[in-house]
């Protein structure tokens, strides 16, 4: 079996970790494509080729967002450089629940294995979005980086855990859910009077469900914080991640808010994958518990 040093952890850039951490960890990520403007992007988490602020501002102006999956002979590709130097590979993939990538990622990592018959990739559905597969790839990271486990241990600890990471999203942009055919044109209209924002998380399929609403600005940060007492498991100890899609003001006051439950708090941008579908605004407060739903 592979030890730590022989194999690297792999992500796509839909986890939304901040690029130093990422850096930290340890991670090899593979960006994810964007389509604007009938020109395509590859987002990395430093935003190399589209800054966030552009991207939402376009978003804002009514410019349409397109996302697409990890192409097959991308995941050859990008496999290929770590099988070629001996190195196995761990990659924990965004949720199957949302996308085709997981599914393609495990044809290309079996055709790999023809190439490479001593080489191993072990492929890890991570039940999670943006930032909860964030904050899965922070813990497996920390295990990567500081714990020296070899692959199987590691796919075993990211596979015990990824359905303790629970999702709380509050979505602001009202239009860009009508745009994305996410809600009618009627309940846009009925929630933009009412200010109402639709309450999203992750189920254990991986899939985005609308789990309620919230009306105000204000009540917001209390619902998350109470997401957090009800459904956290030992918080005090955790560290957990608020983020937010061009939004930081509320962020850091949601942080000021979680921080007296919890042992830290990362903050963290929401990239173009996921801000296409939410538009500007939301804001999201990721930790471990129970997934639940009321």
């Amino acid at each position: 079996m592979s030890k730590y040093g022989d194999y690297v952890l792999v992500t796509d850039s839909t986890c939304d970790l901040p690029d130093k951490l990422a850096k930290e960890l340890k991670l090899e990520v593979f960006p994810m494509v964007f389509l604007m403007q009938e020109k395509a992007y590859n987002h990395y988490l430093d935003a190399r080729e589209m800054s966030l602020e552009e991207f939402y501002s376009k978003l804002k102006s009514g410019v349409m967002s397109q996302t697409t999956q990890i192409s097959y002979n991308s995941y050859l590709e990008f496999f290929d450089k770590f099988l070629k130097e001996g190195k196995d590979v761990v990659y924990v993939s965004f949720t199957s629940g949302l996308s085709g990538t997981y599914n393609t990622s495990r044809i290309a990592a079996r055709d790999m294995k023809e190439k490479y018959p001593d080489r191993t990739i072990e492929i890890v559905d991570s039940k999670c979005a943006s930032v909860g597969q964030g904050l899965l790839l922070y813990y497996v990271g920390k295990k990567y980086t500081e714990g020296k486990p070899d692959m199987k241990e590691l796919v075993d600890y990211a596979e015990s855990i990824k359905l303790n990471i629970c999702h709380w999203f509050v979505v602001d942009d009202i239009e860009q859910l009508k745009r994305g055919g996410r809600i009618s044109s009627v309940t846009a209209t009925f929630a933009k009077a009412l200010q109402i924002k639709p309450v999203l998380s992750i189920d254990n399929d991986g899939k985005l469900i609308n789990v309620g609403k919230v009306r105000g600005a204000n009540n917001v940060y209390d619902l998350l914080v109470s997401k957090l007492e009800e459904y956290g498991e030992d918080a005090e100890n955790q560290t957990v991640i608020v983020a937010h899609a061009n939004y930081p003001d509320g962020a850091q006051e949601l942080k000021k808010k979680v921080k007296k439950y919890v042992k830290d708090v990362i903050v963290s941008d929401i990239g173009p994958v996921i801000g296409t579908h939410v538009g500007s605004g939301m804001l999201a407060l990721t930790f471990m518990g129970r997934r639940e739903w009321e």
